[in-house]
């Protein structure tokens, strides 16, 4: 009960590390929910792509790493390398900041089928997302052997906690969000995050 609680903890503390991260998409989801136009639908649409990309991930390294399982080995050095490179540049972030922050400005997708399709092409059509959600925690995923599903169910629930606090939060989180010390206490914990994570993947490899 523990490991699959600790499989399924891993998953989540990773996926929101890897979501939590200034970008269109997060922007996109705040702007729609401080106007509060089609929240559901971006909110859905964000938490399920997410969900099949990550099972895809899970799935796909997993059944790579069970037919020939010295390749665990390279998925974790490589994996690794990412998380730390993820950590890296999150610290530097922190101790340089540039002043970001996740602004709301612009124009919300006015109906809710232009809202659709703005939330699929910013979703499928960023390599970003793939290198997240299939590799880095399908990779991560694998290190868990046969408890990768748990690790992957933890990595969903992560997506849908994040966009849905974002999306139906929005008026309350933009504040906050749009603040560049907060981002600087984010990317810190992410720092940590990634560089423990990246870390133990490499020397359990």
């Amino acid at each position: 009960m523990t490991s699959t609680f600790t499989a399924g903890a891993a998953g989540f503390g990773t996926g929101l590390s890897l979501i939590v991260a200034i970008g269109a998409q997060n922007a996109f989801v705040l702007r729609q929910g401080i106007r509060r136009q089609a929240v559901l639908p971006v909110v859905a649409i964000c938490a399920l792509s997410d969900a099949a990309l990550i099972a895809l991930g899970v799935g796909g390294v997993g059944a790579v790493v069970a037919r020939w399982p010295g390749a665990l080995t390279a998925v974790g050095w490589i994996g690794g390398a990412f998380l730390l490179v993820y950590g890296a540049l999150a610290a530097r972030r922190v101790f340089r900041p540039g002043g970001d922050a996740l602004r709301a400005e612009g124009e919300a997708a006015g109906s809710v089928r232009r809202a659709v399709l703005t939330c699929l092409a910013m979703t499928w059509l960023n390599p970003h997302v793939y290198l997240d959600t299939v590799f880095l925690l399908g990779s991560v995923a694998a290190d868990h052997g046969s408890l990768r599903w748990t690790f992957g169910l933890g990595a969903v629930l992560a997506s849908l906690c994040w966009f849905t606090a974002l999306g139906f939060g929005a008026r309350m989180l933009g504040r906050f969000l749009a603040r560049p010390a907060a981002w600087r206490v984010l990317d810190g914990l992410v720092a940590a995050a990634m560089i423990v994570l990246g870390a133990v993947l490499i020397t359990g490899s």
